[in-house]
């Protein structure tokens, strides 16, 4: 179990910014194509954050072109590359699933000042 232990703590991020619900950030993944590597940029809401330790993840959700998309990143992966934080944002769910629900102004979420 220690040898678990020693594992997880080894490959965890030392610098993890303080990523909130509700959020705007700037994701930078590391994407493999062939043997070239390059740097993409997702942008959007923190809506959910999930599990802890080692296996904590947190899902981001953007409208681009008219199509919600969500993208769930491990915070201690190697593939992401950092994360920005745009805004923050204030909420008072731990979820915010119901904004799949809304379009335009109404998905939009008050910024903490």
């Amino acid at each position: 179990m220690d040898a678990l232990k020693m594992i997880s703590e080894s490959s965890m991020r030392k610098e993890i910014p303080e990523i909130n619900i509700g959020d705007t950030v700037k994701v930078h993944v590391k994407i493999v194509e062939g043997d070239k590597s390059r740097i993409q940029v997702f942008e959007g809401t923190v809506i959910a954050k999930k599990h802890g330790g080692i296996s904590e993840t947190f899902t981001v959700r953007r409208v681009a072109h008219g199509c919600g998309i969500e993208r769930v990143f491990p915070v201690h992966s190697p593939s992401v590359d950092k994360v920005e934080i745009v805004r923050r944002g204030k909420v008072r769910r731990a979820k915010l699933y119901y904004l799949r629900d809304r379009v335009g102004k109404a998905a939009k979420v008050k910024e903490n000042i």
